[in-house]
């Protein structure tokens, strides 16, 4: 789900950039010394979760965790998304330094989204999680398309949009279990 270097316009990457430093910037000032573990952990497992591929419906999809980033993080998860795709992007080369500024937007807007939708105390929190999960893949994925199709990049996009579907719904039931691990073992993590 990267943005390869080369694909989006470079001054439209160079104006992603800029908004992304300026986002990790405004969403990561002043946080709090004991949110600092949480929000390395949580890029840990992003980091990690990268780095499963499952092979699917003739191309390769692997898990995000955007939207337990966004639940857990709010919006401290931009920071640690930017700084996890910058981290793969020099090290595995996944996407690319000139697009880590759109894909941190990208899966960053997944993740707030997520975070938003957390928010909603009236709602079930069973549904809650999933739809979160949920949204932390589709948004982003919904971004890449739209920036490919108006980038005249490539027919097959939405033929990925539809794999990921699948793959937002593992999501949904991943980032349930998530939670429901972390209320049954009475966790701190999600207040």
């Amino acid at each position: 789900m990267h943005i390869a270097d080369g694909i989006i316009h470079p001054g439209i990457s160079a104006a992603a950039a800029a908004a992304s430093v300026g986002l990790v910037y405004l969403s990561g000032r002043k946080a709090p010394l004991e949110e600092i573990p949480k929000m390395g952990l949580t890029g840990a497992a992003l980091f990690v979760a990268s780095l499963i591929h499952i092979p699917f419906a003739g191309t390769s999809v692997h898990p995000g965790l955007y939207g337990i980033a966004g639940i857990l993080l709010g919006k401290r998860a931009f920071p640690v998304i930017f700084s996890v795709l910058l981290f793969q992007s020099l090290v595995f080369q996944h996407g690319g330094l000139l697009s880590v500024g759109i894909n941190s937007l990208n899966m960053g807007a997944g993740a707030f989204l997520a975070w938003m939708i957390w928010k909603q105390q009236k709602l079930p929190e069973y549904f809650r999680a999933t739809m979160a999960g949920i949204a932390g893949i589709i948004i982003p994925t919904l971004l890449m398309a739209a920036e490919f199709r108006l980038s005249g990049y490539g027919r097959g996009i939405l033929y990925l949009f539809s794999v990921y579907i699948f793959v937002a719904l593992a999501e949904g039931v991943i980032t349930l279990f998530i939670v429901k691990f972390f209320r049954k073992t009475k966790s701190d993590i999600l207040a």
